[in-house]
């Protein structure tokens, strides 16, 4: 199989996030079934954060039953500068676009109503988190398309076909846990909206698959899992407070089960492949 070939069933792999997608068009959702799937959107990221930090600290691990401090050392900092930055970034990026939001909304005199419908539209908090949880599972799936990439490089064909299936499945749950907080605030997003979120989301498969090819390196792999599992984990912090003023308790605690089901349902197709 050529590079191109390779690199072409990554793309497909990266853009099975475009099936999850549409929900988010979803007209007018009852509260009951948006608060179901912000439930079942932190359910998948819930597992995404385990997922990640668990293949980031693989290599760390291995290193330290061989005694190869060296390893030991740069995996463990680099995985935690990774995943300081992931989650940090988002709370210093949240902080500017709520002061944004407060500057945009209060008129400063005469001619300010003029100035403020000139102003740039601040993005709404939904479509902020839509996009946070877009870069994080961007990020992440950066480092799916690494091993895609490290397998067919290494000759490792059929593991390199398989992993791209089963990346294929697990990307269509996350392109649901993308849009369900706009779901959850009933906010339509439009097509283009939509076709940006998978880009950013799905396309880092693509870019991980063809720079895989020719860049075996775990500390890279690892440094790309810390920023995915950092920018993951800000993500569930804020959807589990707009869980909490639903007030269905019971609604969203079956839901995030079922959201961990799926997560783990669909990878399991990636560890039968041996990744």
């Amino acid at each position: 199989m050529s590079s191109s070939q390779v690199a072409l069933l990554g793309a497909i792999a990266g853009f099975t996030i475009y099936l999850g997608l549409p929900l988010g068009r979803l007209r007018s959702p009852s509260p009951r079934l948006r608060a179901g799937l912000n439930a079942v959107a932190i359910g998948i990221l819930i597992f995404l954060v385990w997922d990640v930090l668990t293949h980031a600290w693989e290599p760390v691990d291995d290193a330290l039953g061989k005694h190869e401090w060296g390893t030991v050392a740069s995996g463990s900092l680099t995985l935690a500068v990774g995943l300081g930055a992931g989650l940090m970034s988002l709370v210093y990026y949240d902080g500017w676009i709520a002061r944004r939001a407060v500057s945009a909304s209060r008129p400063a005199g005469p001619g300010a109503a003029a100035t403020t419908e000139l102003a740039p539209r601040v993005r709404s908090r939904a479509s902020s988190l839509a996009l946070m949880i877009a870069t994080g599972i961007g990020l992440h799936n950066f480092a799916e398309g690494l091993a895609i990439g490290n397998s067919a490089a290494q000759g490792e064909l059929s593991l390199a076909l398989l992993l791209i299936i089963g990346f294929g499945l697990h990307n269509a749950t996350e392109g649901f846990g993308i849009v369900a907080p706009l779901a959850a605030e009933g906010e339509r997003p439009s097509w283009a909206a939509l076709l940006l979120l998978g880009l950013i989301g799905g396309g880092p498969t693509f870019l991980g698959t063809v720079v895989g090819q020719h860049l075996v390196n775990d500390t890279v792999s690892i440094a790309f899992l810390g920023l995915a599992a950092g920018s993951i984990l800000y993500v569930v912090i804020e959807l589990l407070a707009v869980a909490r003023k639903t007030g269905l308790k019971i609604l969203t605690t079956w839901c995030v089960l079922l959201g961990l089901v799926l997560g783990f349902a669909t990878d399991a197709i990636v560890t039968a492949a041996g990744a």
